[in-house]
């Protein structure tokens, strides 16, 4: 693989943002127990305050990004590939957080609800930390599945 330029990292990695933050209300309840970890939701502001202010902004986001980045050929294949795992990431979040109201709201805000949802909160932590890395490093993240499903897309 070729040298990726500087822009295009930082592109690949600023498309992480989404699911993280899909993934930050997971964590509220570690949020209260240990506060620092309240830090780490300062980069995906911007992107929270879309979708809370602009009606249908998570989905508005979605669009703009999959129409204008994931199918524009003119769009280097590393930010493609990164802004499309980044949306899978998201896709999955959308459905486990749908699950979780399903499933796990008659719990309330039991044990069991608590330790699945920080169970999720770390796994988006680990999962973002990870592709921010190898954005950083010019690499792809090979997330297993995800990274599959986004090469069978984009090829």
């Amino acid at each position: 693989m070729a040298d990726i330029p500087p822009w295009q990292r930082l592109l690949a990695l600023l498309a992480y943002l989404l699911p993280w933050s899909d993934g930050l209300p997971f964590g509220r309840s570690l949020f209260g127990l240990f506060p620092a970890l309240q830090w780490l939701s300062l980069p995906a502001l911007p992107v929270v305050m879309l979708q809370q202010m602009v009606p249908f902004g998570g989905f508005l986001l979605f669009l703009a990004l999959y129409l204008a980045v994931v199918r524009n050929q003119r769009v280097p294949y590393y930010v493609r590939f990164n802004v499309l795992q980044a949306i899978l990431l998201d896709i999955v979040l959308v459905v486990i957080s749908l699950a979780f109201s399903i499933l796990l709201s008659p719990l309330g805000g039991g044990f069991a609800a608590r330790t699945l949802s920080n169970t999720v909160f770390l796994g988006v932590l680990v999962l973002v930390a990870y592709a921010v890395v190898q954005c950083v490093r010019g690499k792809e993240a090979d997330i297993p599945s995800v990274s599959d499903a986004v090469r069978m897309q984009l090829y």
